[in-house]
């Protein structure tokens, strides 16, 4: 096991330095185990790897010693169109009308976990997976930067998770999971703003930079009645040190925490081959300033990069999910689901996410996991994000002068490989 354990951390990390795009529920994943994602991310209460701990670590104390990885392929697809000619009247800020279609349209997204069973009623496990979502690629100056040829920004973030659980019954656990957390971003294209910004400098066009920060998730399983699984996670907030070469940007001088959520649900064991599971996720982007602040009024009454400046608007998001597992047989498992959040975007929110546009809603997914002998399997999930768009004013125009329409649908595969002792 220690050997396998050193391989696959070797061969995440490798992989692991490739860019991260992984938007569904705003910027957050609809899951990281492979197995979970063919369920729509439900899993709270049914944990089935060792990435469980990604959504639950509680969880941990029910998978037993394993092993497991995973590699998404993921394909947004984003775009925004404006409709009607700048004014050009003085203190306006008009976009070129058309269509720009976002490039970057692959990424690769690797998972990686694994648990070891200290004795039969506790266990100790790690997983690192990949977030991030707000990538964008316009090949034109969106906003007019004489500077740039390209538009866009680029946030990578990366969780290492070591999880700790215990079970306080046969049939009730609870974990806690540390997270340590890493992420970079980069934004081109945005000097047009440098009259808005508390230092023009740390605006844009300033390649990649890094933060760290740390954070801790908790979580209870168990079996409420017979069949019957109940399940509940807490995230805190993940305090991120500032992205200094980018603190005329984002509001408290570069701050770009990863905000607190929680989620609640059920697993329901119709027959032994049958599985109904259903989660509830809250995720409160209000927390971070730099996500939540409105451009208006914050662009005319403070600078970006003030505690105050303007952000994205985003709001708090809720998520639903639902899923079913069948045990056809002792070698296949299949798994579908579908899950819904009303995105985070307000109509009058558009012009800056254009940068972001994570505006997709309704998810559905299905997947199975072949057994390979009986220790290894093999796992595929497939998600398809339905293409939604959000139509605004362009706030910075003569009133009725302009509207930006924002829009994004998704393809995701996953295929994943494990382990168990």
């Amino acid at each position: 096991m220690k050997k396998l354990f050193v391989t696959a951390t070797v061969l995440f990390f490798v992989l692991a330095l490739v860019s991260v795009s992984s938007a569904t529920n705003g910027y957050f994943s609809h899951g990281f185990s492979i197995k979970n994602e063919g369920l729509a991310g439900t899993g709270v209460a049914l944990p089935l790897d060792s990435l469980a701990t990604s959504m639950n670590p509680a969880g941990m104390a029910f998978v037993g010693t394993r092993i497991d990885v995973g590699l998404n392929v993921f394909n947004p697809n984003r775009g925004y169109t404006v409709s009607g000619n700048p004014s050009g009247f003085p203190r306006t800020f008009g976009l070129e009308p058309g269509t720009v279609e976002s490039d970057s349209e692959w990424f690769v997204i690797p998972a990686f976990g694994a648990n070891k069973m200290l004795n039969e009623n506790s266990s100790l496990g790690i997983a690192i997976f990949g977030n991030g979502g707000m990538n964008t690629n316009y090949d034109k100056r969106t906003f007019g930067d004489p500077t740039s040829t390209r538009t866009g920004v680029d946030l990578m973030q990366l969780f290492v998770t070591p999880t700790y659980a215990v079970k306080l019954h046969p049939k009730h656990a609870i974990g806690v999971s540390a997270i340590l957390a890493y992420q970079s971003f980069e934004a081109k294209g945005l000097r047009s703003f440098a009259g808005f910004s508390s230092d023009p400098s740390k605006l844009s066009n300033n390649n990649h930079d890094s933060s760290y920060g740390y954070g801790a998730r908790f979580g209870y399983l168990g079996e409420v009645f017979p069949n019957l699984f109940l399940g509940a996670s807490y995230q805190t907030n993940i305090w991120m040190s500032r992205l200094g070469d980018y603190k005329g940007l984002f509001a408290e001088q570069g701050d770009f925490d990863i905000p607190q959520n929680w989620t609640v649900g059920l697993a329901f064991k119709a027959t032994p081959a049958l599985t109904f599971a259903a989660d509830v996720q809250k995720i409160y982007y209000s927390d971070v300033k730099a996500i939540n602040n409105p451009l208006l009024p914050n662009l005319a009454t403070s600078r970006l990069g003030d505690d105050n400046g303007a952000g994205f608007g985003w709001k708090d998001m809720t998520v639903f999910k639902a899923g079913v597992q069948w045990e056809s047989s002792d070698v296949w498992t299949w798994r579908a689901g579908y899950s819904y959040g009303e995105q985070p975007i307000d109509g009058s929110q558009v012009l800056f996410n254009i940068l972001a546009p994570g505006v997709v809603q309704n998810h559905v997914t299905a997947g199975f996991t072949r057994k390979i002998g009986k220790s290894q399997g093999i796992d595929f999930a497939l998600m398809h994000a339905f293409s939604h768009s959000v139509l605004g004013p362009n706030p910075l125009e003569v009133p009725g002068q302009q509207t930006i329409r924002l829009r994004m649908n998704q393809w995701e595969a996953s295929v994943g490989y494990s382990w168990t002792f």
